[in-house]
């Protein structure tokens, strides 16, 4: 499989940043981390592994991205504003730098936004935020309330930024029709601890009238890697 490190400086994190490429053509797919997790994870628990197939024959470049959750929403140590506003700069790399970044990689527009747990919330929120920019997320064991990081604290940045809350209240038909036009999937098992906060998201998202997949799944699948790696074999078509 072709697999390529890339590191640069992020005018909008102040640090430098490192993501990892897998594969040479075919759709882009943007990966996000598990909760504090770095952009070698999905290597390490053998889900680029499952995905060979996808990649050598070029159907799809998987773009990995590093986190910033312990600075953000793990970080206790710090006022849960400077949590939320740290998390916001996270966004503006994905958003300024790394979308761009993958339309110099390949003429596909097509992208693909996924995650597993937390990582899961990331790809559920950029997509959702920015829908003329991404076409499918895949989203596996996620939950999508951030208002428990933040011990309390509640501001505009929290709820622009937690899609139970925001999704709730969109009015404006254009943007609601970009949503709409998405092939989102919620992914989830009987036994993964997020069970519950994907049939609540499912539930708020069809009182919108937004399309999606819930998948469901039995057999004893929880919240772990290897029903991911499965998961994601299943979705990614």
């Amino acid at each position: 499989m072709h697999r390529e490190y890339r590191k640069w400086w992020s005018p909008s994190l102040g640090k430098e940043m490192e993501l990892l490429v897998f594969g040479h053509a075919g759709t882009p797919v943007l990966v996000f981390p598990s909760s504090m997790g770095r952009f070698f994870e999905w290597e390490d628990y053998k889900m680029m592994e499952s995905m060979r197939h996808q990649i050598e024959n070029g159907f799809n470049r998987f773009i990995l991205v590093d986190s910033v959750d312990s600075e953000s929403f793990y970080n206790k140590n710090v006022d849960p504003y400077v949590r939320i506003m740290r998390h916001r700069q996270y966004e503006a790399y994905i958003v300024h730098e790394v979308i761009p970044f993958i339309y110099t990689l390949g003429q596909n527009r097509y992208l693909v936004a996924t995650g597993c747990s937390f990582g899961a919330y990331h790809a559920i929120n950029i997509g959702l935020k920015h829908p003329y920019q991404f076409k499918k997320i895949i989203a596996m064991g996620g939950m999508y309330d951030i208002k428990s990081f933040l011990h309390g604290f509640y501001d505009e940045n929290v709820y622009f930024n937690n899609p139970v809350d925001y999704i709730r209240n969109i009015h404006d038909e254009h943007q609601l029709n970009a949503i709409r036009a998405m092939d989102i999937r919620l992914v989830t098992g009987v036994h993964d601890i997020c069970w519950d906060a994907n049939e609540r998201f499912s539930n708020l998202l069809h009182t919108k009238s937004i399309p999606h997949q819930l998948d469901l799944w039995a057999d004893g699948t929880g919240h772990d890697w290897p029903f991911w790696r499965e998961q994601l074999k299943k979705h990614i078509i």
